[in-house]
């Protein structure tokens, strides 16, 4: 796992759906560590994460997907765009049909000191769980500055004849 500081404005991620019980459903994860233990709307996210001037946005969003999942990310992208997040960093976001067992969920981990000024380092895992929300829920339960996200998924799946308006 790279260090990363709070410099790094640019990240990438995936957004993956599927159609279950005839209604749009996506993967969100729920972030790891104390901080987000107890929040719940408004705390979720696409798996996503920094990525470097020499890689390719795609690749890095493919990586972050499985470390922070644990599953792998494969089948036709979806590109969706860049949106700007309220910390002025930037996602590049993709989509990807698919349908992973969140039983099977499993994320990487990271180190910080806990509790702050105590002088212990402790591992915490990089999310914590992940699952299914239809379309509705997912908008209360993600980061307000992801919303655009899900807009732009529904926007480019009602184009394509996939979702009705």
């Amino acid at each position: 796992m790279r260090m990363r500081n709070k410099t790094d404005k640019r990240s990438a991620g995936i957004i993956v759906f599927r159609f279950a019980r005839r209604s749009l459903e996506i993967l969100l994860i729920h972030p790891g560590g104390p901080f987000w233990g107890k929040k719940d709307e408004g705390s979720w996210s696409i798996p996503k994460g920094i990525y470097e001037n020499d890689e390719e946005p795609l690749t890095a969003a493919r990586r972050e997907f499985q470390e922070e999942t644990g599953f792998i990310a494969d089948g036709e992208f979806l590109e969706l765009g860049t949106f700007t997040q309220p910390s002025g960093k930037t996602i590049s976001a993709w989509a990807l049909l698919g349908d992973f067992d969140t039983n099977k969920f499993e994320s990487n981990t990271f180190s910080m000191e806990w509790p702050p000024k105590s002088g212990r380092m402790q591992e915490f895992s990089e999310a914590d769980r992940a699952g299914w929300f239809e379309i509705n829920e997912a908008r209360r339960k993600i980061t307000k500055g992801q919303i655009p996200i899900i807009e732009m998924l529904v926007k480019r799946l009602i184009e394509l004849g996939l979702l009705s308006k």
